[in-house]
């Protein structure tokens, strides 16, 4: 992983004693509020409903244990004791006072690790597949290329207020799992007919208010191309882009409006001025960079271990078989640790659980941690000999639960608990859902189905691309939470479909009861999803099962 040279030492130190002397004068009366606001965001300090928040930038989800170790430290000393991992790669302290706030900020630069560009109207941190460098359908390891784009857009002097915040995510594998097309725009590494390396470009995507599937802008740009083109896009969006109406001001907005053709012209003609003034800077720069990421030499060993332990132990073989993924490396294998146990707050994990898994990444993951969209924490790198040590282990401390893509294992947003902007609350109903579910023993017959929640129209929670997404609004004073259907992720992403009127706080359990009892009961066999059932049948079975007042009075 990329480790600060002494540039980057001195910058982060420049910016953070910077900060402290803003928040020493917020503090003394010297700036209002309304002053100090621009210059907090700067620096991803939040005023939330009860307190500040600070949200602390994992660039492409990548940590180290020393790393994990210090945002368990973060969370002890100077927070009430966990951290919350959010679906951009974040982690964020919801109780931070406000005079702690540049030590916390200075502890982070003692491990590499900043606030920047957390939040304002700026290039946000860049994003990227949870399982680059390990995953076995991957053309090449991502992180390069986001570690560059960070470096880039870094207190870029054209970027810093622009009209509205923009977000980039970085993926090379066949499988999309860094949602590409919800981003302003998304870098996917392909190959040509020749076999050459080179990149594909997307842009307009977005949740939100006005949900958009991304564009591919561009089908193929070689290596020498990326950095000025993608520069070339977001000048054009900034001087494009509207400005009268923040809801508006997004990229998604400008393409829809404008359309894609237009957009590819003002973007070429800029990109003819801007290529000449890179000057190859940028590719030396990339070699420089991916000589941090070289892959580890992956040990040699016998995984008769994990054999054993698959036959004998049905717990450890219903973890393994939901937690582990395939690695380029047949021996090894990648572990999703799911913090998600049922009834817990989805992405909270404490800082005794951040020690344990840095302790486990330091002992058998090769040092390397990622930090997944999808709120969970995961072990790219990890021999097959040391999956039962590390289950049970994991089992020790509540973090062995067996349920990555399974109904429970829900991505939520904090919600009304903690967010000004919410309007209902999140994670009681995440809560409650997987609460039911494990009573009723059903979800890993139900099989893969992601829900995802959101608190309010700005869609923290990826409720429009949840297989059941579901969106809590206010009504005349009262929670109401709508369902959609449908919404995919993947490469396939699509915005899910409203099922029709909302459910109070209180009957939004069973309406999910009975959505998931109507699937069971239409799947053709046990290997049929539910987005595969959804696809084939479409809504109406599910809005039988949902409103069965109103089919009666049909009939």
């Amino acid at each position: 992983m990329y480790k600060y040279n002494e540039f980057d030492d001195a910058f982060l130190a420049e910016r953070n004693a910077q900060f402290r002397a803003q928040v020493e004068r917020r503090i003394d009366g010297s700036l209002t509020e309304d002053e100090f606001k621009p210059l907090r965001l700067m620096n991803g300090l939040y005023l939330q409903l009860h307190a500040y928040m600070l949200r602390v930038a994992i660039p492409y989800g990548t940590l180290n244990s020393a790393q994990m170790r210090q945002l368990a430290l973060l969370a002890e000393k100077w927070d009430k004791g966990y951290g919350h991992f959010t679906t951009r790669q974040n982690i964020q302290y919801n109780w931070p006072k406000l005079r702690d706030v540049p030590d916390m900020l200075d502890a982070l630069a003692e491990v590499n690790l900043h606030a920047i560009q957390t939040s304002g109207n700026t290039i946000r941190n860049v994003t990227a597949d949870h399982f680059a460098g390990a995953a076995a359908d991957e053309v090449e390891d991502p992180r390069p290329i986001a570690e560059l784009i960070r470096q880039w857009s870094t207190d870029h002097p054209e970027f810093q207020f622009m009209g509205r915040k923009f977000k980039i995510a970085v993926s090379a594998g066949e499988k999309d799992r860094a949602v590409l097309k919800a981003h302003d725009l998304a870098v996917r590494t392909v190959r040509n007919d020749a076999g050459e390396v080179g990149y594909q470009i997307l842009i307009g995507g977005g949740l939100g208010r006005t949900p958009m599937i991304g564009k591919v802008l561009n089908d193929f740009l070689p290596r020498a191309d990326l950095l000025p083109y993608i520069e070339s896009v977001v000048s054009v969006w900034n001087q494009i882009g509207r400005r009268d109406n923040k809801y508006k001001a997004r990229i998604k907005i400008t393409v829809h409006e404008m359309g894609l053709d237009t957009i590819r012209e003002l973007v070429d003609a800029r990109f003819a001025k801007v290529r000449p003034t890179f000057g190859g800077a940028d590719l030396q720069l990339f070699d420089e960079i991916t000589e941090h990421f070289a892959a580890p030499t992956f040990r040699s060993a016998s995984t008769d271990a994990y054999s054993w332990a698959y036959d004998a132990d049905p717990v450890f073989r219903s973890w393994a078989d939901t937690n582990l993924s395939a690695h380029k490396d047949a021996d090894h294998a990648i572990v999703t640790i799911s913090i998600k146990a049922h009834g817990q707050t989805p992405g909270d994990a404490s800082a005794e659980q951040m020690r344990v898994m840095a302790d486990l990444a330091e002992q058998f993951g090769y040092d390397e941690l990622r930090i997944s969209h999808e709120q969970n924490v995961i072990l790219p790198h990890v021999h097959k000999s040391d999956l039962p040590a590390i289950h049970a282990k994991l089992k020790e401390h509540g973090l062995a639960t067996a349920n990555v893509g399974l109904i429970s294992d829900i991505i939520a947003c904090p919600g009304m608990d903690y967010c000004a902007l919410a309007t209902a609350r999140s994670i009681p109903v995440a809560q409650q859902i997987a609460t039911r579910f494990d009573e009723m023993k059903l979800e890993h017959d139900i099989g893969h189905l992601q829900i995802k929640i959101s608190g309010c129209i700005n869609a923290c929670g990826h409720h429009h691309v949840g297989h059941i997404g579901i969106l809590g609004l206010d009504r005349a004073g009262v929670e109401n939470y709508q369902i959609t259907l449908g919404g995919d992720a993947t490469w396939d992403a699509a915005i899910g479909t409203r099922t029709g009127p909302g459910f109070a706080y209180d009957e939004i359990v069973p309406a999910v009861e009975r959505i998931v009892e109507a699937y069971l009961a239409i799947r053709e066999d046990q290997d049929e999803t539910f987005l595969q059932t959804y696809r084939r049948v479409g809504m109406e079975p599910f809005k039988a099962a949902l409103y069965p007042d109103a089919v009666k009075k049909v009939a």
